[in-house]
Protein backbone atom coordinates (compact mmCIF):
# COMPACT_ATOMS: atom_id res chain seq x y z
CA UNK A 1 0.00 0.00 0.00
CA UNK A 2 2.74 2.43 0.92
CA UNK A 3 4.53 1.95 -2.41
CA UNK A 4 1.35 2.61 -4.37
CA UNK A 5 0.56 5.62 -2.23
CA UNK A 6 4.01 7.14 -2.71
CA UNK A 7 3.86 6.49 -6.48
CA UNK A 8 0.46 8.23 -6.74
CA UNK A 9 1.79 11.24 -4.85
CA UNK A 10 5.06 11.36 -6.84
CA UNK A 11 3.13 11.39 -10.13
CA UNK A 12 0.89 14.21 -8.95
CA UNK A 13 -2.26 12.10 -9.33
CA UNK A 14 -5.14 13.60 -7.30
CA UNK A 15 -6.10 11.37 -4.38
CA UNK A 16 -8.13 10.97 -1.24
CA UNK A 17 -7.12 8.20 1.14
CA UNK A 18 -9.63 6.92 3.66
CA UNK A 19 -8.06 5.18 6.65
CA UNK A 20 -10.89 3.08 8.03
CA UNK A 21 -8.92 1.29 10.75
CA UNK A 22 -10.64 -1.90 11.96
CA UNK A 23 -13.77 -3.46 10.50
CA UNK A 24 -16.29 -4.23 13.24
CA UNK A 25 -17.11 -7.42 11.33
CA UNK A 26 -13.66 -8.72 12.26
CA UNK A 27 -13.93 -7.72 15.92
CA UNK A 28 -14.58 -11.33 16.87
CA UNK A 29 -11.10 -12.32 15.64
CA UNK A 30 -9.63 -9.84 18.10
CA UNK A 31 -11.90 -10.91 20.94
CA UNK A 32 -10.99 -14.58 20.40
CA UNK A 33 -7.27 -14.54 19.48
CA UNK A 34 -6.58 -17.96 21.01
CA UNK A 35 -10.10 -19.29 21.10
CA UNK A 36 -12.69 -20.13 18.51
CA UNK A 37 -12.47 -17.14 16.18
CA UNK A 38 -15.12 -18.74 13.99
CA UNK A 39 -17.59 -18.45 16.87
CA UNK A 40 -20.68 -16.42 16.05
CA UNK A 41 -20.26 -14.13 19.05
CA UNK A 42 -17.63 -12.82 21.47
CA UNK A 43 -16.64 -15.08 24.40
CA UNK A 44 -18.86 -15.45 27.46
CA UNK A 45 -16.49 -17.09 29.91
CA UNK A 46 -12.88 -15.96 29.54
CA UNK A 47 -10.89 -13.64 27.33
CA UNK A 48 -7.20 -13.21 26.53
CA UNK A 49 -6.08 -9.59 26.66
CA UNK A 50 -2.86 -8.84 24.85
CA UNK A 51 -0.47 -6.90 27.10
CA UNK A 52 -2.34 -4.47 29.39
CA UNK A 53 -5.33 -3.78 27.10
CA UNK A 54 -4.99 0.00 27.39
CA UNK A 55 -4.05 1.27 23.89
CA UNK A 56 -6.98 2.75 21.98
CA UNK A 57 -8.30 0.84 18.98
CA UNK A 58 -10.89 1.80 16.36
CA UNK A 59 -13.56 -0.51 14.94
CA UNK A 60 -16.29 0.69 12.57
CA UNK A 61 -19.13 -1.05 10.83
CA UNK A 62 -18.35 -1.67 7.15
CA UNK A 63 -21.51 0.12 6.02
CA UNK A 64 -20.41 3.21 7.94
CA UNK A 65 -16.98 3.07 6.31
CA UNK A 66 -18.71 2.93 2.92
CA UNK A 67 -20.86 5.97 3.78
CA UNK A 68 -17.80 8.05 4.68
CA UNK A 69 -15.95 6.83 1.58
CA UNK A 70 -18.81 7.95 -0.67
CA UNK A 71 -18.92 11.36 1.05
CA UNK A 72 -15.15 11.87 0.78
CA UNK A 73 -14.77 10.65 -2.82
CA UNK A 74 -15.79 13.90 -4.49
CA UNK A 75 -15.42 16.40 -1.65
CA UNK A 76 -12.89 19.12 -2.59
CA UNK A 77 -11.92 19.45 1.10
CA UNK A 78 -10.44 15.95 0.99
CA UNK A 79 -8.43 16.38 -2.22
CA UNK A 80 -4.87 15.19 -1.65
CA UNK A 81 -5.66 14.49 1.98
CA UNK A 82 -6.06 11.52 4.29
CA UNK A 83 -9.47 11.05 5.88
CA UNK A 84 -9.18 9.09 9.13
CA UNK A 85 -12.24 7.32 10.49
CA UNK A 86 -12.05 7.53 14.29
CA UNK A 87 -15.58 7.88 15.66
CA UNK A 88 -15.25 8.73 19.37
CA UNK A 89 -17.78 6.03 20.37
CA UNK A 90 -15.68 3.47 18.48
CA UNK A 91 -12.24 4.57 19.68
CA UNK A 92 -11.86 2.50 22.82
CA UNK A 93 -9.26 0.44 24.62
CA UNK A 94 -9.52 -3.34 24.52
CA UNK A 95 -10.37 -3.20 28.23
CA UNK A 96 -13.22 -0.78 27.48
CA UNK A 97 -14.55 -3.06 24.73
CA UNK A 98 -14.43 -6.06 27.08
CA UNK A 99 -16.20 -4.00 29.75
CA UNK A 100 -18.93 -3.03 27.25
CA UNK A 101 -19.41 -6.70 26.40
CA UNK A 102 -19.55 -7.72 30.07
CA UNK A 103 -22.27 -5.15 30.76
CA UNK A 104 -24.28 -6.40 27.78
CA UNK A 105 -24.18 -10.05 28.84
CA UNK A 106 -24.47 -9.31 32.57
CA UNK A 107 -21.41 -11.25 33.64
CA UNK A 108 -17.73 -10.76 34.31
CA UNK A 109 -15.28 -12.59 32.08
CA UNK A 110 -12.13 -14.22 33.38
CA UNK A 111 -9.36 -12.01 32.02
CA UNK A 112 -6.04 -13.54 31.09
CA UNK A 113 -3.43 -10.84 30.46
CA UNK A 114 -0.68 -11.96 28.10
CA UNK A 115 2.47 -9.81 28.46
CA UNK A 116 4.00 -8.32 25.30
CA UNK A 117 6.97 -10.70 25.43
CA UNK A 118 4.64 -13.72 25.45
CA UNK A 119 2.56 -12.25 22.62
CA UNK A 120 5.73 -12.00 20.51
CA UNK A 121 6.65 -15.60 21.39
CA UNK A 122 3.16 -16.81 20.40
CA UNK A 123 3.48 -14.99 17.07
CA UNK A 124 6.83 -16.66 16.40
CA UNK A 125 5.45 -20.12 17.26
CA UNK A 126 2.16 -19.79 15.38
CA UNK A 127 1.47 -20.92 11.85
CA UNK A 128 -0.76 -19.15 9.37
CA UNK A 129 -3.50 -17.90 9.60
CA UNK A 130 -3.12 -17.53 13.40
CA UNK A 131 0.29 -15.88 12.94
CA UNK A 132 -1.33 -13.19 10.78
CA UNK A 133 -4.20 -12.61 13.23
CA UNK A 134 -1.80 -12.39 16.19
CA UNK A 135 0.50 -10.02 14.29
CA UNK A 136 -2.44 -7.71 13.60
CA UNK A 137 -3.52 -8.02 17.21
CA UNK A 138 -0.02 -7.09 18.36
CA UNK A 139 0.14 -4.03 16.11
CA UNK A 140 -3.36 -2.86 17.05
CA UNK A 141 -3.87 -3.98 20.65
CA UNK A 142 -0.34 -3.83 22.06
CA UNK A 143 1.28 -1.04 20.05
CA UNK A 144 -1.93 0.96 19.53
CA UNK A 145 -1.08 1.80 15.93
CA UNK A 146 -4.66 2.81 15.06
CA UNK A 147 -4.96 5.78 17.36
CA UNK A 148 -1.60 6.58 18.93
CA UNK A 149 -0.96 9.72 16.88
CA UNK A 150 -2.43 13.15 16.25
CA UNK A 151 -3.84 13.91 12.82
CA UNK A 152 -1.87 16.73 11.22
CA UNK A 153 -4.33 19.21 9.70
CA UNK A 154 -2.05 19.81 6.72
CA UNK A 155 -2.18 16.10 5.84
CA UNK A 156 -5.64 14.98 6.81
CA UNK A 157 -8.80 15.18 8.86
CA UNK A 158 -11.11 13.06 10.97
CA UNK A 159 -14.20 11.88 9.09
CA UNK A 160 -16.75 12.45 11.84
CA UNK A 161 -15.61 16.09 12.13
CA UNK A 162 -15.99 16.66 8.38
CA UNK A 163 -19.27 14.74 8.01
CA UNK A 164 -21.24 15.14 11.24
CA UNK A 165 -24.44 14.28 9.32
CA UNK A 166 -23.36 10.65 8.83
CA UNK A 167 -24.82 8.42 11.54
CA UNK A 168 -22.08 6.09 12.64
CA UNK A 169 -22.96 2.88 14.47
CA UNK A 170 -21.42 2.98 17.95
CA UNK A 171 -19.52 -0.14 19.00
CA UNK A 172 -21.85 -0.40 21.99
CA UNK A 173 -24.80 -0.64 19.58
CA UNK A 174 -22.92 -3.01 17.25
CA UNK A 175 -22.37 -5.53 20.06
CA UNK A 176 -26.14 -5.78 20.69
CA UNK A 177 -26.52 -8.26 17.83
CA UNK A 178 -24.50 -10.86 19.77
CA UNK A 179 -26.27 -10.64 23.13
CA UNK A 180 -29.02 -13.20 22.47
CA UNK A 181 -26.74 -15.75 20.77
Amino acid sequence: KAKIRRAVEAEGIPYTYLVSNGFAGYLNYFLNPFGDSSSASPPRDKIVILDDGNPKVVFSKQEDIAAYTIKAADDPRTLNKIVYLRPPANTLSYNEIVSLWERKIGQTLEKIYLPEKEVLEKIQEASMPLKFILSLGYTVLVKGEMANFEIEASLGMEATDVYPDVKCTALDEYLNQFVSE
